[in-house]
């Protein structure tokens, strides 16, 4: 470098502060490591009550003060409230929106943690006393009305309920809804699955068949620790025996009969007459039992929606879930000032008469547009709604 080159640089660096040149020594460093996800009893805000019904008692946990608008829940197989809906329901921006209800969850019959086996006389109830069960539980918290949220099997089995007692049921937020009877091939891995449980317990073959039951294929490669913890909740906090037999009554159950009228201007009386929000993952194995489901439904009161990126939607995707259950409550008179994500608490309370039909006029999608402009919120994702002849939201 040149002799002037030299110099000019050495009076640039005398320019520079010499604060900012010195070392530093670093004397300690503390890791921080997230909390390990839970799925225990002791973590969760509800308190359970055991109601009496015709085929035995069962476990109902209820979250929220009693005097508000009742959310009923109804899990999965291999599933109850704590390891179906816990974390859901914990989640930010769900938790903000359900404080101005009280969920009641309901845990079909020895399903729930640490559930004794159930007698080997013991005939467990069939899908359609499943139903009948909620009835008992309504009476027993004297519920007027309640909105259904129900996931697989527990989606089923609100729907036959539903279809027995409308006037009970406000609305239906149903994920991996099945309506048709079990096909062959389902029968057969369920039948295997049930036999292995009742003589060999939790075996390899029934864990792969439950994993993929709940997040399709490929799972790891999305999400490795999800993967890891379901694991190891099937094999250490499940009764195999109390399994096989809630399996062996879904796998017995029977088509709901419900179609959609050909008259476009008629309602069908052969169908579910209240709202619903028909939800399912990109992954999920069941994705094509949900839209048959949503062509034998009423189009003018149903969406169907198909979430990307996800298998086990509540639990990989519980944002954009809780967004949508948002939207659906606010077509249906619900959630008039909630703001968007947690920086701010959700007001939710029911609509007064007029106010109420000025929403139920509204479809989803201008409500979406319209609390967008209001508030001046922006949605990640692109949501699409389209309402005959099937009502689909992707995103």
């Amino acid at each position: 470098m040149p002799t002037s080159g030299i110099a000019e640089e050495a009076a640039l660096l005398g320019t520079m502060p010499s604060d900012s040149m010195d070392d530093i020594e670093l004397k300690n460093i503390k890791l921080q490591f997230p909390n390990a996800r839970s799925m225990s009893r002791e973590d969760s805000n509800a308190q359970e009550e055991v109601v009496e019904t015709d085929r035995g008692n069962i476990v109902v946990a209820v979250q929220g003060n009693r005097n508000k608008p009742a959310i009923l829940t109804y899990h999965d197989l291999g599933l109850n409230y704590i390891s179906n809906f816990q974390a859901f329901f914990n989640y930010i921006d769900m938790r903000a929106l359900v404080e101005n209800f009280c969920v009641y969850h309901v845990t079909a019959p020895g399903q729930e943690e640490g559930a004794p086996t159930l007698p080997e006389d013991y005939i467990y109830p069939t899908m359609d006393e499943l139903a009948e069960q909620i009835n008992q539980v309504v009476r027993h918290f004297n519920l007027k009305q309640f909105i259904g949220f129900g996931v697989g099997a527990g989606a089923n089995i609100l729907c036959r309920y539903t279809l027995n007692h409308p006037e009970m049921v406000s609305a239906l937020c149903l994920i991996n809804c099945v309506s048709t009877q079990p096909g062959w091939i389902e029968w057969g891995y369920q039948k295997l699955n049930t036999r292995h449980l009742r003589s060999k317990g939790m075996t390899q073959g029934v864990l792969d068949y439950l994993m993929w039951h709940h997040f399709g294929r490929n799972t790891e490669e999305r999400n490795h620790d999800l993967v890891q913890v379901y694991k190891s909740y099937f094999e250490r906090n499940v009764n195999p025996t109390n399994l096989a037999l809630f399996i062996d009554s879904y796998v017995k159950r029977t088509d709901l009969n419900i179609h959609r009228d050909s008259d476009p201007n008629k309602r069908s009386n052969w169908t579910l007459k209240v709202p619903v929000i028909n939800i399912t993952a990109a992954y999920s194995p069941h994705a094509d039992d949900t839209v048959t489901f949503n062509g034998r439904l009423d189009p003018t009161n149903s969406s169907w929606m198909k979430i990307s990126d996800c298998g086990m939607v509540l639990e990989e995707q519980p944002g954009k879930v809780s967004e949508a259950f948002r939207l659906f409550l606010q077509g249906e008179g619900y959630a008039v000032h909630v703001r968007r994500r947690s920086s701010c608490m959700s007001v939710v309370a029911p609509l007064s008469p007029v106010k109420m039909a000025l929403y139920r006029k509204q479809s989803l999608e201008e409500l979406f547009r319209s609390r967008l402009q209001s508030t001046g919120q922006c949605l990640q994702g692109v949501i699409n709604i389209t309402e005959n002849p099937i009502s689909a939201v992707v995103c």
